[in-house]
């Protein structure tokens, strides 16, 4: 068997002689990582957990890594303090380490990248900062989703719910100024904005903390984005309480480090969850798979395990728990391509004697190019999703919850995915099945309950205590005062310019404060070119009025679009018009017909009231006597009697001796005839 187990190899050095060095010469029996985090932050305590659970089950899987060991080497670092933090990540990195996991804090994370460069080893860096970019840092990879996708969830709940004016508090560092730095570039993009930004430092005071919450509250935005770590985050909101800033009329949107300290702590005090009702948060999306139930099954065992049993799994566990398995797929592949660990001094680091950095201890990983692309090249579907990085070096598909705090939990009002960029209540796992559809027709999320216990959507602002008023000018005409002047009554402003501008501004989902300012005296009218220079010369701050557009106004100022006078216009009908033979009644109105009517029965009543005496024809019955009246009315509007024809009547009576009798008054006139032999006829005409 001996022999014939040699001449094996011999025929397979002959054959394959590429491969087999490779896998004779490049594979250590343990390879250890490095890993810097803050063992005292909830993040901290759940990435180490995290980590030893990726470590377990890697090495108890024979398909990664072929037999050899992964170690991680754990390092402390402060975050709070960034220079000591900064020394302990640089002491940390005079060890020979291939890859590191972390940091978790923004400011050792851009210390440590331009090291990471410098050194080659590539950095799986669970910091959100959005200026952290492969682009800068070649050796630097996100392994979670970037604030740039975070604050665009935030900026579209914000445009969800139409408000346009937001107050933004953040603690004043690398991960908090450029977090809303992010926030204030989607919020444009979407016409709205932070009307007012307020930082803290993460040692701030007490006292200092309520100073800013009541600069805040004198603010007139009432939506309030929180960009914090947990623990100030969490003072701040037990101080906004206690301040009333938690009740109707308040929004309040936290960022992910509110999440993640309720996913985090499996006990919350109930003063601290009171502190937070009506709260919105959002959350990385992590959707469902079998490695993520496994990895929550057995994380009470693991967090007892390694002291931290006071911690749940939250989605950084996730994130850290694939970085690790992403660093062991990388080296697998590393190593079947004929990767080898070597390293090599820098001859630029030098350290001054007696220091306590030994920069020339830092060595430089010989492969570690190669190392960083077998990452970048990831493609598998771990506990936090897939993971795969696009053409930027970030994961595809950032996705996150919108969560509201509810009672003792918390309730899933939505989702948003970079995918669609927008809100919806289907899970993004799903979206991804589909073609974009980035209508916001389909935006939609559950209801909420808000501050105050209110399900009625907050208007987001009210009027400002501290605001500086806006100086209006006005005219004060003599002439053509329906459209503006001064009521010396009152001594307000009106007239149609007003009505216009003030029904303009009740439109505004923003509040306004203004103060109108007669221009002139009233008994002339102002010269309107002296009204526009003190709008130049910032004695007002707008102008309102019956005011010409000329050329030479508008090279100095901007002006509404008119609304006086409209230009140029099309006429068209409201409804089709009648065109057959009845349309001569179109402009005969029901109301037009009945008052005419009326009108023709009057004149037919008082005919009756002065003739049924004298006049035969105007007697009998009732029935008859009312067919006359009528007759008589309904002749008056369709007989026409002209001058010719009276004319021709009053001859008749000359010429046959009668006596005729004219009444112009009511235009008719009586005609009697005596006959020799004393009898009467009487003849009645109208008279038109």
């Amino acid at each position: 068997m001996k022999i014939v187990f040699l001449m094996l190899l011999l025929v397979s050095l002959f054959l394959f002689p590429n491969e087999i060095h490779k896998s004779l010469a490049a594979r250590p029996s343990v390879v250890s990582i490095g890993s810097i985090l803050r063992f005292n932050s909830t993040t901290g305590g759940v990435s180490a957990v995290a980590i030893r659970a990726a470590l377990e089950d890697i090495n108890s899987d024979p398909t990664v890594l072929n037999g050899t060991t992964l170690q991680v080497d754990m390092r402390d670092t402060n975050c709070d303090d960034g220079f000591l933090g900064m020394v302990e990540a640089l002491q940390f990195m005079e060890t020979d380490a291939i890859a590191i996991i972390g940091p978790q804090c923004s400011t050792i994370a851009h210390i440590i990248s331009y090291v990471a460069n410098e050194l080659q080893v590539p950095l799986m860096s669970f910091a959100s900062d959005a200026t952290l970019s492969s682009i800068q840092f070649p050796f630097f990879v996100r392994t979670m989703p970037s604030d740039l996708y975070e604050m665009a969830a935030v900026a579209a709940v914000v445009d969800y719910y139409q408000w346009k004016i937001v107050t933004a508090i953040y603690i004043d560092d690398d991960y908090g100024r450029n977090g809303i730095a992010a926030l204030d570039d989607e919020l444009t993009a979407r016409r709205c904005k932070i009307s007012y930004k307020v930082g803290f430092p993460s040692n701030a005071k007490r006292s200092d903390l309520l100073n800013l919450l009541v600069t805040v509250s004198n603010m007139e935005s009432r939506v309030i984005i929180l960009h914090t770590g947990a623990e100030p985050g969490l003072k701040l909101l037990a101080l906004a309480n206690g301040l009333n800033m938690m009740g109707n009329g308040y929004v309040w949107i936290a960022t992910d480090w509110l999440s993640s300290y309720l996913d985090a702590n499996s006990s919350v005090r109930a003063e601290t969850i009171n502190d937070m009702q009506g709260v919105l948060t959002v959350r990385p999306h992590i959707p469902k798979s079998k490695m993520k139930s496994n990895l929550m099954s057995k994380w009470n065992s693991l967090s007892k395990k390694y002291n931290h049993s006071d911690l749940r799994l939250s989605a950084y566990g996730f994130y850290v728990y694939d970085s690790v398995w992403a660093v062991a797929r990388a080296l697998d592949s590393f190593f079947d391509d004929g990767g080898r660990i070597s390293f090599k001094n820098d001859s630029r680091l030098r350290d001054e004697t007696g220091g306590s950095l030994h920069l020339e201890a830092m060595s430089v990983f010989d492969m570690g190019k190669k190392l960083l692309d077998k990452i970048r090249q990831a493609n598998f579907t771990g506990a936090s999703g897939q993971v795969q990085f696009n053409a930027q070096g970030e994961l595809i598909h950032p996705a996150y919850d919108i969560i509201s705090i509810i009672g003792n939990g918390v309730r899933t009002i939505g989702f948003w995915s970079n995918y669609t960029r927008l809100l919806s209540t289907v899970l993004p796992e799903d979206l991804y099945l589909k073609p974009p559809n980035t209508s916001l027709a389909n935006q939609h999320l559950y209801d909420v309950i808000w501050p105050g216990e209110t399900a009625q959507k907050p208007r987001g602002w009210v009027f400002p205590s501290n605001a500086k008023e806006l100086i209006i000018g006005v005219p004060n005409r003599f002439s053509f005062k329906e459209f503006v002047t001064l009521d010396n009554a009152t001594g307000k402003m009106t007239g149609y310019c007003i009505d216009v501008f003030t029904q303009a501004l009740s439109l505004l989902p923003y509040p306004v404060t203004y103060r109108f300012r007669a221009f002139g005296t009233g008994t002339a009218n102002p010269h309107y070119d002296q009204l526009i220079q003190k709008v130049v010369d910032n004695e007002f701050d707008a102008a309102i009025g019956d005011i010409a557009i000329t050329m030479n106004r508008t090279q100095t100022l901007d002006f509404t679009q008119p609304f006086i006078e409209s230009g140029l216009v099309i006429l068209a009908p409201v409804k089709k018009h009648i065109t057959n033979s009845w349309a001569f009644l179109q402009p005969f109105t029901l109301g037009m017909w009945c008052v005419t009517g009326l009108s023709f029965l009057v004149v037919g009543a008082v005919i009756w009231v002065l003739e049924h005496r004298i006049n035969d024809d105007f007697r009998g019955s009732p029935r008859q006597q009312l067919i006359t009246i009528v007759w008589f009315s309904f002749s008056t509007l369709f007989f026409a009697h002209s001058e010719k024809h009276y004319e021709r009547l009053r001859t008749w009576c000359s010429d046959h001796m009668a006596i005729c009798c004219f009444d112009h008054s009511i235009q008719l006139y009586r005609k009697s005839y005596f006959h020799p032999n004393g009898a009467t006829t009487r003849y009645f005409y109208k008279r038109t």
